[in-house]
């Protein structure tokens, strides 16, 4: 049992290698932020699940009290994805939804442990075309996909990889809290 506890311990220490993504992460929300964008969130399962978790952090607090910070997951609405699963394809869930509410200012903050998401890679390439800056949070694997920056925990194991999802989604909280 105690080499589970020194196993996360040592993951947790290796988001260091991936401080500086962090930090250009954070800039780039501040400043969407700064310019009246909101932060748009999407990811599948448990990073739906992030997403969700990650927007209610903006919308309502992280750690201090201050204004509410706009932000919205694309992963939260039932009906809207259903709807759009049963009328043009899973694949497009995010992407849809981008195009109906995205505007330039926004940012979208994309989240998958494998980086292979055909909704996301859909949804980051839709924003690129909307000329919407996009962060990609997902494991240690690169991906092709032109994202203004590329935050990659550093694991390929999926338990290990949302872990430190929600880790790296906290600090980002915090710093960009910080600036407001």
């Amino acid at each position: 049992m105690e080499e589970l506890f020194e196993k996360r311990v040592e993951n947790f220490k290796k988001l260091n290698l991936i401080s500086d993504d962090i930090k250009k992460a954070s800039k780039i929300i501040t400043s969407a932020l700064k310019k009246g964008g909101k932060v748009i969130f999407c990811g599948n399962g448990g990073s739906a699940a992030d997403s969700n978790h990650l927007a209610a952090e903006f919308i309502s607090k992280f750690k201090k009290e201050r204004k509410s910070l706009p932000a919205i997951s694309l992963s939260s609405n039932n009906s809207i994805i259903t709807a759009i699963g049963n009328d043009y394809g899973f694949d497009l869930v995010f992407q849809r939804q981008l195009e109906g509410i995205a505007n330039k200012n926004d940012i979208l903050c994309a989240i998958t442990t494998s980086g292979k998401s055909k909704n996301i890679i859909k949804a980051v390439k839709k924003a690129k075309e909307l000329n919407i800056k996009t962060i990609l949070i997902t494991g240690k694997n690169k991906t092709n996909l032109n994202c203004d920056i590329e935050i990659n925990a550093p694991s390929d194991i999926t338990a290990e990889i949302q872990e430190m999802h929600i880790a790296i989604g906290h600090i980002l909280c915090e710093i960009i809290e910080n600036k407001f």
